[in-house]
C-alpha cells in the first residue's frame, strides 16, 4: 500500500519552451518532461507519441446518407514517436527530461491548422507513458499544441460594396415586394479575403426605411461538408460561430456605421478544401425593424493567415 501511495503521488508534466504552444510548419518543437518522483521508483522506460489528425464526425441529420459512420476515419496528418528514457530508476525528487522534434507533416499529407468544429476537428496532441511494473499503475500525460499554418502569399484585397432594397431580396415573390416597407441599406466589405489575425471590417448606412429599426446584427457562420471516400456522398452543416450586435435602436438615417468583428481563435480556420473535408466561411448582416420583420445578406468570405 506503501509504494501504491508513493506512485499516487508521482506526477508527470509536459512543458513547452512556447508558453503559447503556437507552432508552424518546420518550426522546431521542444521543451522538457518534468517527473515529480516521490522517495523514488523503477521503470521500465518513458515515451513520447505526437499525432496529428482531422477528425471527422457526422450529425445524426446526415447518417442516413453514409452505411457506416465509422467508414469516415480519421485523416492522419502528424506521427511521430520520441523514446525520452530507457528503462532505469528516477531518485527521489524531480527530474528533467528535454526533447525537440521538427513540426513536419507525413509523406503525402499537408499540415492543417488547428481548429475546433462542430463536425471537424483538427486537432494536434503530444502524450507521454511511464510504464512501469505489473502491479503498478502507469503514469500518462498528454496536451494540445496549437498549429498555424500561414498563406505562401497575401491575396489581393478585395472590397466589396452592396446595396440592400426589397427588389434585391432574394426568395421573395415579386407579388410580395410591394408589401414589404421601403428601406435601402448600402454599405461595403473592406475584404471579402480576410486575415484571420486582423479584424473584418466594414461600414454601412442605412439611407431610408419607412420602418423603425429595432437591431443590427452581424453573424458569422462556418459551413462544414463531409465526403464519405467510397459512396462520394457529402454532408454539408452549417452552425453559427458568433453574432454581435453593430447598432442598436432606429439609428439615425445616412449615418455611416462601421463593422468590426474579431475572428474567435480556434473556432475559425483558414479556408480549408481536401478531397475529403471543407471548412468555410461567411458572414450574414442582419436587419432586424420594429414591427418583427427581419432581412438578412450574405456574404461568403475567405480566411487565410499571411506571416
Amino acid at each position: 500500500m506503501a509504494a501504491q501511495s508513493e506512485i499516487e503521488h508521482s506526477t508527470l508534466e509536459i512543458a513547452l519552451r512556447r508558453v503559447d504552444r503556437i507552432y508552424r510548419p518546420g518550426d522546431v518543437v521542444d521543451g522538457k518532461l518534468i517527473v515529480s518522483a516521490r522517495k523514488g521508483w523503477a521503470h521500465k522506460g518513458i515515451s513520447m507519441k505526437v499525432t496529428g489528425s482531422a477528425q471527422l464526425q457526422l450529425s445524426h441529420r446526415s447518417m442516413g446518407l453514409f452505411e457506416s459512420v465509422s467508414s469516415v476515419r480519421p485523416r492522419e496528418l502528424l506521427r511521430t514517436q520520441i523514446e525520452l528514457t530507457p528503462p532505469g530508476r528516477f531518485p527521489d525528487g524531480v527530474t528533467e527530461i528535454p526533447f525537440e522534434f521538427e513540426l513536419q507533416a507525413l509523406a503525402g499529407e499537408a499540415l492543417h491548422e488547428s481548429y475546433h468544429g462542430v463536425y471537424i476537428n483538427v486537432c494536434y496532441t503530444m502524450a507521454c507513458e511511464c510504464k512501469r511494473g505489473v502491479m503498478s499503475k502507469p503514469l500518462e500525460r498528454d496536451i494540445e499544441f496549437i498549429v498555424e499554418v500561414p498563406s505562401k502569399e497575401s491575396p489581393p484585397a478585395d472590397p466589396r460594396a452592396f446595396s440592400i432594397t426589397p427588389e434585391s431580396l432574394e426568395n421573395v415573390r415579386a407579388s410580395s415586394v410591394a408589401a414589404i416597407p421601403r428601406f435601402k441599406v448600402s454599405g461595403k466589405l473592406h475584404r471579402q479575403s480576410c486575415p484571420i489575425n486582423l479584424p473584418f471590417t466594414g461600414e454601412f448606412v442605412v439611407e431610408e426605411s419607412q420602418a423603425s429599426v429595432k437591431s443590427i446584427e452581424l453573424q458569422l457562420v462556418r459551413s462544414e461538408t463531409v465526403r464519405h471516400p467510397e459512396s462520394g456522398n457529402t454532408a454539408r452543416e452549417a452552425t453559427e460561430i458568433q453574432n454581435i450586435q453593430i447598432a442598436e435602436g432606429d439609428v439615425c438615417r445616412n449615418l455611416v456605421i462601421p463593422i468590426y468583428m474579431i475572428f474567435p481563435r480556434l473556432f475559425t480556420c483558414p479556408t480549408m478544401i481536401t478531397d475529403d473535408f471543407k471548412v468555410e466561411f461567411e458572414v450574414n448582416l442582419i436587419v432586424i425593424f420594429g414591427d418583427g420583420y427581419m432581412i438578412t445578406e450574405n456574404f461568403p468570405i475567405k480566411l487565410h493567415r499571411y506571416r
